[in-house]
Formats: C-alpha cells, structure tokens, sequence
C-alpha cells in the first residue's frame, strides 16, 4: 500500500450490526479517512448514517464501488465478499473480509494481529477476519503458545445473540417479553441454518450455530478447529469445539481446557496473559471477580479469568475468556489489521 496522509476507505454492510462498529471505530480511533464510502444491499441503498458529524448517504454496493478506493472492509457475507472483493482488489483496494468466504484459502492471510500480525505482509489484496469465537480464543492462547507450545484444546462456547446478527437480538426482547407474560413464544430467527426448523432462544441455551456437517459438528464449530491451526501455522494442534447460543446480547464466553507441551507455572502463566497485549486478566476468586459478558460489552480487549490447573492432566490448565463479539470478534479486529497497514505503507 503506497503511504499517504489519509485514505479512501469503503464499509461494505454498514447498515449492518459489525459495518456500524466499523464506522464508530474509524471515528473513534480517528483513522486517517480522506472519504469514506458506505454500501450495502439494494434494499439499505438511501440510508444515512453518521461519520464524524456530517451524514453519508448508503449505497448499493457493486462491481464498480471501489473506483479510487485505498481500504475496503467488508461485513456483508461470505457470498457477497466473493462477488464483490475480486472487484475491489482489482480496482487497487486492499480489501479486510470479516466473512468465511476467503478464511481458509491457502493465498489469504487469516489475521489476529496480536498473534500474526506479520502474515499481512502476505497478502494478495485479500485479508481475512478469523471467526469472532476463535479471535478471542487464539489473542488468550499466543502468550501460551510461544511460552510452553500448545498440544490440544477443548472449547466450549456460550455465544450472545448478537453474533447471529439486529434480528436475533429482537427475536430474544421478544421472546422474552413474551415467556414472562405467558403467551405463545415466537420462534422466527434462530438457530439460523438451512432448516426452516426454529428454537426458543429466550431461557434457553441453544447447541447449534449455523449449519451441521458430516462430521455432525457444526460449521461454526469447525471454523474454530480449522482456523486456529492457520493462525498459529500448527497443524498439529488438536481442536475440538461445542458452540452453543445463549441469551446474551453482547459478548462471547468460552470455556477453555488447553493441553501445554512443557510443564508450566501457574504464576509465570498469570504473567504472561497479564503482559501480552489485548488481554485483560480478571482473576481473584476469593472476592468472585472474573470475566463477565456485560463488563467485556463496549471493551476492545479480551478478558481471562477462572486460570487453574487441570486436576488431572499435568500440563493442562483451564481458562474463561471473554470478549464483545461484534467489537474485538469482528469490527475492531478488521480496523487493528487496517491500522497495521498503514502504519507499514510505503
């Protein structure tokens, strides 16, 4: 990317729940913006939105959007990001997927800049964003990782509705409204899969997010698997993951058994999460202070807590982690990586 004082940058989905985030961090992080376009689908084209005080009118994302545009972050889908990020490129822009469509391709670099920073320099135009649940997971893991090197990890998850996207989030008011006055619940939105088949996500916990595989785990279960062994370049690591949804808004929770190759010190590993950078350690169980959902909310870092030793494995420790999903999980990880690339143009 050739240096400049400031850039053009394009938001595509920003009407969406990630695509606002990413234009509130632009503002808040006062990012270098020359102009800043917004696009979306057809049916958001005419919107306005809100940058540094002056209103921008969303657009219809197309082929021919990123005529003169220097950065391109995308939020809208993998089918979208496949359609239109060959297009951007073209037109000169680096684009930053946050979608599954280019994740796991061999000549994309897959980005927690906290852990592997250094892969954006081998990118081909195309950047990708990890999957919000294994952002938080491997940015908790890297000081581990360097430290003692890491044999198998066991995830399990407990997702907020949020990542599933605005009408999740209105599907969970509303059904709990509903549960609590008695009436019929409505079941419209989640678990969102190929299946017409619906669950009640308002006191609830929901096993299922996105589709099942073969293999009978879920996709998203298998991003996590799959993407951490390209973030940390092992493909060695055993991963095994449940994802489950739960009435949350904002603000995934993970609770993490991981398998060290060196035996280890409980205090040296408080040390290293406390000094690496993006993590916040919470941990003082005599007073009940850990992670909570609604304190990582509106927070750009990821949060540990409940650090023991295994009671039977002897290099195994368990952890709790949290972070806000649409923020380090998705829009503050994209604008991190955009930050990166400018402070390395030349």
């Amino acid at each position: 990317m050739k240096k400049k004082s400031s850039y053009n940058v394009a938001v595509v989905g920003a009407t969406g729940a990630v695509g606002q985030k990413m234009i509130q961090l632009l503002e808040e992080r006062d990012f270098p913006v020359q102009q800043l376009k917004l696009l979306a689908s057809s049916r958001s084209k005419g919107t306005v939105l809100q940058f540094k005080g002056a209103e921008v009118i969303v657009e219809e994302a197309t082929p021919e959007s990123f005529e003169g545009i220097d950065i391109a972050l995308f939020s809208a889908g993998g089918k979208t990001s496949k359609q239109l990020a060959p297009h951007a490129v073209k037109s000169g822009a680096v684009v930053i997927d946050n979608s599954n469509g280019f994740r796991m391709d061999s000549n994309v670099p897959l980005v927690v800049p906290e852990v592997n920073i250094e892969d954006i320099q081998q990118h081909q135009g195309i950047i990708a964003n990890p999957n919000c649940s294994t952002i938080q997971m491997v940015t908790a893991l890297k000081p581990l990782y360097d430290r003692y090197g890491i044999e198998r990890i066991i995830v399990s998850t407990y997702q907020a509705v949020s990542g599933a996207g605005y009408q999740a989030i209105q599907e969970l008011k509303k059904q709990t409204e509903e549960v609590l006055k008695g009436e019929e619940v409505t079941k419209k939105i989640l678990p969102v899969s190929s299946l017409p088949i619906k669950k009640q996500i308002a006191f609830n916990a929901i096993p299922q997010i996105d589709i099942f595989e073969e293999n009978g785990f879920t996709l998203e279960e298998m991003k996590m698997v799959r993407e951490t062994k390209k973030i940390f370049h092992d493909p060695q690591i055993q991963v095994t993951a449940t994802c489950v949804r739960i009435p949350v808004v904002y603000g995934h929770s993970e609770s993490v058994y991981v398998e060290l190759k060196q035996d280890y010190n409980l205090a040296e590993v408080l040390n290293l999460l406390k000094e690496a950078p993006g993590i916040v350690v919470v941990d003082d169980p005599a007073n009940q202070e850990y992670p909570l959902a609604i304190d990582a909310a509106g927070k750009l870092d990821v949060y540990v807590g409940r650090i023991r030793k295994d009671l039977n494995h002897p290099r195994a420790l368990n952890m709790w982690i949290v972070s806000d999903n649409l923020l380090k999980g998705a829009a503050w990880n994209a604008v991190q990586i955009a930050e990166e690339l400018i402070k390395n143009a030349q």
